[in-house]
């Protein structure tokens, strides 16, 4: 019998020795709340900072990157990721509270941060509990709920780059804007310094609390899901435009509009990725079709479709 021939990969056969977490071919329908999608050319969870640097050294600069966090905006495609994925946990994830400032890593949740800042007295960050995710990706696309956002909080952040120079970044160069920042997506977060105010602690937990019963009232939560789908058009809700539209339960295989809020879209249990994305085309042509409104997608969409 002919032994199958094995598959090679140059520059995979040439990646530096890590001292973190490195796999070939990994799925990564594990690392999504949509739990769909194909696999990653290559996985690599770094040790801590030195190791990140180190393995940038030996990556060549043609082999394409993407950096993810708990993967609760995002959907993988089902033709899978080429290049190599970083997923920043562990040293990434520190927290420390200083005064009225809370400096956390990339990889802290959200809603740590927001129990970090309550433990310290430190008032304004309440609306990360509401925000499924981590810094990295709140300081990427300036994530907000609540009547607040990232903008309002950040008054540093720390990036690398390709070549692993680490420098500081302001919130200008940050470039805020409605579920956007303006830095390039070839720049890795590794930290952000976020201001808050002198509070309360039983106050700061009241308005958690308020905020959570409020998530689990109107959204749907506990399912796969990738949180909001669609930005809010100016002077719109997007919802409200999903549902003038009739989408309100809308299917496309194991994928589904959410009828609790039709700005959440839902795999049922057998959905693929194509699914998901075909699904929420269908909502964006039908809503553009009764409003003449576009919407755009919020959850980041990566890889390969087949």
């Amino acid at each position: 019998m002919m032994a199958a021939r094995r598959i090679t990969h140059d520059w995979r056969d040439s990646l530096p020795k890590v001292r973190g977490r490195m796999s070939f071919d990994a799925a990564m329908a594990p690392f999504t709340w949509f739990r769909v999608g194909g696999t990653a050319e290559v996985l690599f969870r770094p040790a801590d900072q030195e190791d990140l640097l180190a393995f940038l050294a030996g990556l060549p600069a043609e082999v394409p990157l993407t950096v993810i966090g708990v993967g609760s905006n995002l959907l993988v495609r089902d033709g899978g990721i080429p290049g190599v994925v970083i997923k920043p946990t562990g040293p990434f994830a520190a927290i420390e509270a200083t005064g009225t400032a809370i400096i956390a890593g990339a990889g802290a949740l959200d809603l740590t941060v927001a129990r970090v800042a309550r433990d310290h007295g430190i008032a304004g960050l309440e609306f990360l509990s509401g925000i499924p995710g981590t810094i990295g990706g709140a300081l990427r696309m300036n994530a907000g709920a609540f009547g607040a956002e990232m903008k309002d909080i950040v008054v540093a952040a720390e990036v690398m780059d390709r070549s692993g120079h680490v420098r500081g970044v302001d919130p200008a160069e940050l470039g805020f804007g409605y579920r956007q920042c303006a830095l390039p997506h070839d720049l890795i977060f590794l930290s952000a310094t976020l201001e808050g105010r002198p509070g309360d602690a039983k106050a700061i937990a009241a308005r958690m609390a308020e905020i959570r019963a409020t998530r689990e009232d109107s959204q749907p939560t506990r399912v796969r899901t990738g949180g909001s789908t669609f930005a809010n058009p100016p002077g719109h809700s997007a919802w409200k435009l999903i549902d003038a539209a009739g989408c309100r339960g809308l299917r496309r295989g194991g994928a589904q509009v959410s009828e609790k809020h039709c700005n959440f879209l839902l795999n049922l249990g057998g959905a693929t990725a194509a699914d998901i994305e075909d699904l929420g085309e269908d909502v964006r042509r039908r809503v553009h079709e009764t409003s003449g409104i576009d919407l755009h997608w919020e959850i980041r969409r990566i890889g390969v479709r087949t």
